[in-house]
């Protein structure tokens, strides 16, 4: 997919992606302290059904199930030196969901959990070796677009579009987890964020995970002001309450969800679905939402 293209698709009208992964693998058995992708290799027809389910109820684009497949995350496994063939193997599951489908697959990235230099011991170097090795593997594999999600500085993320703008010529969204006033959790916020990627030449850029649609209203309209690209928005299903045994329950259903996205919609979110919590029953429900809004 050329950038081009991805402008004719945004100028179409609001774009919807997936909902949660992580979450739903949860659900369907995966334990905590595991490498998702990992877990995924070796349960590849449970990832494959939810993409499909999604795709079912209306999104556009599908995340590639590659978040934590790069060489700082996988070295916790003792698998740094398996990038190219794990990233390969993740995007075919979901290429081979997906034929015929017409949906669009993005290859998933996000950050390694470790502060930049000087806030931490993370160097600019170390993180553009692991991003760029890990673009490179999932282009190759033959993804339409990119997207680093659930990122936590302005700065990690630069770092992300730095490898991506030297790899490939696919287009890049990237989305921030941000607070309710719009900061990042490591550095820099909302108006910033789309100030910086876009003029480095993100295709759209806003926020996921992050908290409920229904505390985001004032942080898409501060995003939308600024942008001249669209903006994502993909929020959890509300604030988590976490369970004695550590499991995280989100309070919002999909009809709450999808009012509170129509209300994002009106505020300026070009892009939307749901983050951690969601099911594609919420994001059926987004889209009857905007086919209602046509």
């Amino acid at each position: 997919m050329t950038r081009e293209e991805f402008e004719q698709l945004a100028g179409a009208g609001v774009i919807l992606l997936d909902g949660a992964t992580g979450s739903n693998l949860t659900k369907a058995g995966m334990p905590k302290g595991v490498s998702t992708e990992l877990w995924v290799l070796e349960h590849p027809d449970i990832l494959a059904n939810l993409q499909k389910a999604y795709v079912e109820a209306g999104s556009q684009i599908v995340y590639a199930p590659t978040f934590g497949a790069n060489r700082l995350k996988l070295a916790d496994y003792g698998r740094e030196n398996e990038v190219e063939e794990l990233n390969a193997r993740l995007v075919d599951i979901s290429k081979k969901a997906l034929a015929g489908t017409g949906a669009l697959i993005a290859g998933d990235f996000s950050t390694p959990g470790k502060m930049l230099q000087p806030k931490g011991d993370l160097s600019y170097e170390e993180l553009l070796e692991s991003y760029t090795e890990q673009v490179t593997a999932v282009a190759n594999a033959g993804v339409d677009l990119l997207v680093a999600e659930t990122m936590l500085s302005v700065d990690e993320t630069c770092v992300f579009m730095d490898a991506a703008l030297s790899v490939c010529d696919l287009p890049i969204m990237c989305s921030l987890t941000l607070e309710a006033d719009g900061s990042a959790l490591f550095g820099g916020n909302a108006v910033e964020a789309v100030e910086t990627l876009q003029e480095m030449g993100a295709s759209a850029v806003g926020l996921n995970c992050s908290v409920g649609p229904d505390q985001l209203e004032a942080v898409v309209n501060s995003m939308k002001k600024v942008a001249r690209v669209p903006v994502i928005v993909k929020p959890n299903a509300g604030l988590p309450k976490i369970t004695p045994t550590g499991e995280a329950i989100y309070s919002m259903d999909a009809p709450t969800f999808a009012k509170y996205m129509n209300i994002l919609v009106d505020a300026g979110a070009g892009i939307v679905g749901g983050c951690c919590g969601t099911t594609p029953e919420y994001i059926r429900l987004v889209k009857e939402m905007l086919d209602a809004r046509k």
